[in-house]
């Protein structure tokens, strides 16, 4: 049951946070700008591959291809070859970013410029999908998407924005909880109250957690309705998984409070904690191809399990029998992270 001195301590933290009016930015308007940059700027999808054409076998059914590829809005026939070496030559000298070239037999060989990274992937993807569509060809392909057919990176990143967004709001605000009372010199004021410690931590987080959810809500709205991110899994799972989420992040934000002096402290603090964890979350990288060291490093890394929920909920639609390992996960670092937090407190008061 909720004590009085907690419901004034709610109240107190709700009006101190919004009466700011750049605050109110922040915490309304931050979300969803950058929501939609990264949705349009964070992207890994590739148009307009120019490309070098090679046709030997000079056959209606390696036209018909070229046009498939032509009328997919993705390649761009920027060099028709008669032989080989010359198409080489463009792909070498950086005229054409990939090639297609049918042998005299009619078999065909897709080649893209791997110097250019993670692009010259999704143009491989893009020319499986085309070829594969295709039932005259005589060949076997054997790759799929099979959660994101089309390929959209903007599937991919997008629901991982809403960790994002989440963790640093609600770490900054948290942040800033126990280092303003200190600086405004209220903290020796609350200290001869009868407030019991769990209504202090309580009153400072239970204000900023509803301000995350309410963030959730609105960045998975711009995702679904703005760019037509599918939602297959439960919304109850997503807010479940939402809460035990922020249970680590308003921890996070509470220690470092009680750990600096300033404000400027913990606003410093909380840098030093989001890029790291941003880094180690797979929001950009792939786990997996991290060294050993630094995989093991990520296992206490809240961000990575809220990724992971986010994007098998968002693309895949599993539940909790898939995902109770990272919903356990983030339960066990936010307790640890919260009890740090009221020890710390303790040692402070």
């Amino acid at each position: 049951m909720m004590t009085k001195r907690l419901r004034f301590m709610l109240k107190k933290e709700l009006l101190q946070t919004f009466r700011d009016p750049r605050m109110r930015m922040v915490i309304l308007v931050v979300p969803v700008f950058q929501t939609l940059v990264f949705g349009y700027a964070v992207t890994t999808d590739v148009k307009r591959v120019e490309m070098a054409v090679v046709d030997m076998a000079a056959t209606s059914e390696s036209r018909s291809v070229v046009r498939d590829f032509t009328s997919s809005g993705v390649f761009i026939p920027a060099v028709v070859e008669h032989d080989y070496a010359s198409a080489w030559s463009a792909l070498d000298q950086g005229r054409v970013q990939a090639m297609l070239f049918f042998d005299r037999t009619g078999n065909i060989q897709f080649v893209t410029d791997g110097s250019r990274g993670i692009s010259s992937g999704v143009a491989s993807g893009y020319a499986s999908t085309i070829l594969a569509s295709r039932n005259d060809l005589p060949m076997e392909i054997h790759s799929r998407a099979w959660y994101n057919p089309l390929l959209e990176s903007r599937n991919f990143y997008v629901p991982g924005v809403i960790a994002m967004m989440v963790m640093v709001i609600t770490l900054i605000l948290s942040s800033m909880a126990v280092v303003r009372e200190k600086e405004i010199g209220t903290m020796e004021q609350i200290m001869v109250t009868p407030m019991k410690r769990w209504e202090f931590i309580a009153g400072k987080t239970l204000p900023f957690a509803a301000i995350g959810m309410v963030n959730v809500l609105v960045v998975s709205a711009v995702a679904v309705l703005w760019f037509s991110i599918p939602l297959r899994g439960s919304i109850l799972l997503l807010m479940l998984a939402s809460v035990l989420y922020l249970m680590n992040t308003l921890g996070m934000g509470l220690l470092i409070s009680t750990m600096s002096s300033t404000q400027q402290q913990a606003m410093l603090s909380c840098f030093f904690f989001i890029f790291p964890a941003t880094l180690l979350s797979g929001f950009a990288f792939p786990i997996a191809n991290m060294p050993g060291v630094i995989r093991a490093m990520t296992l206490f890394n809240p961000v990575r399990y809220m990724m992971t929920i986010l994007r098998e909920i968002f693309l895949k639609g599993n539940g909790l029998e898939t995902l109770w390992p990272s919903f356990l996960a983030l339960l066990l670092l936010g307790s640890a992270l919260l009890t740090a937090a009221t020890l710390r407190f303790r040692k402070t008061v």
